[in-house]
């Protein structure tokens, strides 16, 4: 189905090039502009694929008839686009768990076994354990900052087991407790930081079940995490040596 385009605005006189059209009902926007064609610059767009193009416009076009309002508009994306997110990253990921549970981990058999025998045999060829060692092998660092609650809770237990199983498949976790969490003023938000440059931030219900994964590309927003990143990962120590 044809979508019908409501012309904006031009800084083209009369020939129609460049132009900014909304898409009526939708906060989408098409933009008319010199097609790029250099190899060189399209290489160096992000994750450009077959389906998509790129063009130029004057940044008056944009100043002039693009949307003034501030508006925070949260970019959510599917767990199967998160989950690409672990193969597609350049060069780092990191991670700060702040729950005191996750209800996912209850419904796996490993966590069963913990609470019947206190430890998990983990099984290092799973699917996820290769795909974080394939990523490593590319030079690729995992790490993370798991918040620990004093006395810890029971799946903060099974976690702590847990990073046996991360630590074997390439990943750096270390632990900090909630008080030091709390006096350094680390938020209680969950997030994954890729490449130091999108935040990954995790969305939960009362159940403590996921609900969403909000992407967050404002650098200004994403230099806060940064220092977050930065708070947590001095402050916190190994996870064997807690």
């Amino acid at each position: 189905m044809t979508r019908r385009l409501w012309k904006v605005g031009t800084n083209s006189g009369n020939n129609g090039c460049p132009t900014l059209y909304e898409i009526p009902g939708t906060d989408r926007y098409v933009v008319q502009g010199d097609r790029v064609t250099d190899s060189g610059e399209l290489g160096q767009l992000d994750n450009l694929t077959a389906d998509e193009g790129a063009v130029t416009v004057p940044r008056e076009l944009l100043a002039n008839f693009g949307p003034k309002e501030p508006m925070h508009v949260p970019q959510f994306i599917t767990f199967e686009e998160f989950d690409g997110m672990f193969t597609s990253l350049k060069h780092s990921a990191w991670r700060l768990e702040t729950r005191r549970r996750y209800a996912s981990d209850e419904d796996t058999d490993t966590y069963a076994q913990f609470l019947a025998e206190g430890r998990v045999d983990w099984d290092l060829n799973d699917p996820w354990c290769v795909e974080r060692r394939d990523q490593k092998a590319l030079g690729k660092r995992f790490e993370r900052v798991r918040i620990l609650d004093e006395p810890t809770t029971e799946g903060q237990r099974y976690l702590l087991d847990n990073a046996r199983r991360n630590t074997a498949a390439g990943e750096d976790i270390r632990v900090i407790s909630r008080a030091l969490a709390d006096e350094h003023r680390l938020p209680a938000e969950d997030f994954w930081i890729f490449d130091s440059r999108v935040v990954a931030l995790l969305h939960f219900d009362d159940a403590d079940q996921m609900t969403g994964v909000e992407l967050i590309t404002n650098p200004v927003d994403v230099v806060r995490y940064e220092q977050i990143r930065e708070a947590a990962w001095h402050y916190a120590v190994p996870y064997d040596q807690a």
